[in-house]
């Protein structure tokens, strides 16, 4: 099984409802790490371009740059904890990946130590 792995870093603030009740607004720097996994390459000896999955992650990500992400969609009507922000990532990224790509994984850490992974198959 071949993979390939990017990585992008922004900053946003987050009050998640735990238990019902609202956090204090704070603000981490969110490292996300995207994986593809193939057991074949391409033509080219790739599992995919790491610029155009650098370029679909960033789209993805823009919104979220220096925002409150509580304000944001899909997060000013979903809890933005970092499993929701990682599923939401992948569900975005997931359609198009390029054939031949068998899974993809999104790993979101808020703090050090903390990670929330997503990981859809049959990409």
């Amino acid at each position: 099984m071949y993979s390939i792995r990017i990585e992008r870093i922004f900053s946003a603030a987050h009050a998640m409802i735990i238990n019902g009740k609202p956090e204090t607004l704070h603000g981490h720097d969110w490292r996300v790490r995207v994986t593809l996994e193939s057991s074949q390459l391409d033509s080219e000896g790739m599992v995919c371009d790491f610029h155009d999955l650098e370029s679909s992650l960033d789209l993805v990500l823009s919104p979220f740059i220096n925002a409150n992400l509580n304000e944001t969609p899909p997060f000013d009507s979903l809890n933005p904890t970092a499993e929701n922000i990682a599923g939401h990532i992948a569900s975005r990224l997931h359609p198009d990946l390029p054939a031949g790509v068998e899974s993809i994984t999104v790993a979101v850490t808020e703090a050090p130590g903390c990670e929330a992974r997503c990981r859809l198959d049959g990409a």
